[in-house]
């Protein structure tokens, strides 16, 4: 799907505007819970460790990966 936004000439000025709407698309939607991180980081076609890296690079805290988050993933490869 295509999806187009207008913006506004300050916005403009950036040097990668539509790579700038598209990250800030990415990060509210993840803070709220609108998107999964699975979704954000392919949304932005980041890596699982890429993606953690943006995320502190942008300052969001909100969720970030976690001691639950690890006793889940190490359950999970246990599984396997």
């Amino acid at each position: 799907m295509q999806i187009t936004v207008e913006i506004t000439d300050e916005l403009i000025q950036q040097p990668d505007p539509g790579r700038a709407a598209l990250e800030a698309l990415a990060i509210e939607g993840y803070r709220t819970e609108a998107l999964t991180p699975l979704q954000a980081r392919t949304l932005l076609g980041l890596s699982r460790f890429e993606f953690e890296g943006f995320l502190k690079e942008h300052q969001v805290w909100d969720h970030a990966y976690g001691v639950d988050d690890l006793a889940c993933d190490l359950m999970t490869i246990s599984k396997r």
